[in-house]
C-alpha cells in the first residue's frame, strides 16, 4: 500500500472510532483524491474548528466552489454539525474527513461520481 492508501485507512478508522461512521470506501478515496497535496501536509491536511477564516475558507472553496452550493445559514449549521460530530475536543479533525462528512450530509456524492 501507498502512503495515500495508508491515509486513507486512518480516515476510515477515524470515521468509524470518532465519528462512528461506517465509510463508504470508494467515496471515501475520491474525497481524499480531491484534497490533493493537502493531505500530506500536517497542517493543511487538518481543519482547525476553531479557526473561522478556516471555517470560512472550508465554505467557500469546498461547499461552494467544489459542491455547488448556495452561500446561506445552512452550510454554517452543517459546518457546526460536522464539528460536533467529529468532537469539539478532537484537535486533529482531518480534512479528507471533515470533506467527507460534508457531502455525506449534503447528499452530494453525485460530485465525485465520474
Amino acid at each position: 500500500m501507498g502512503k495515500r492508501d495508508d491515509l486513507i485507512a486512518l480516515y476510515a478508522k477515524d470515521l468509524s472510532e470518532k465519528c462512528g461512521v461506517t465509510a463508504d470506501m470508494d467515496l471515501l478515496k475520491k474525497v481524499t483524491i480531491g484534497c490533493g497535496p493537502a493531505i500530506y501536509n500536517a497542517d493543511a491536511s487538518k481543519v482547525s474548528g476553531s479557526d473561522q477564516a478556516e471555517l470560512d475558507t472550508v465554505k467557500k472553496n469546498f461547499l461552494i466552489k467544489k459542491l455547488g452550493l448556495e452561500d446561506g445559514a445552512a452550510l454554517d449549521e452543517a459546518i457546526a454539525k460536522v464539528i460536533d460530530i467529529y468532537g469539539k475536543s478532537n484537535p486533529s479533525k482531518y480534512r479528507a474527513v471533515f470533506y467527507y462528512l460534508l457531502v455525506k450530509h449534503f447528499s452530494k456524492e453525485a460530485v465525485y461520481s465520474s
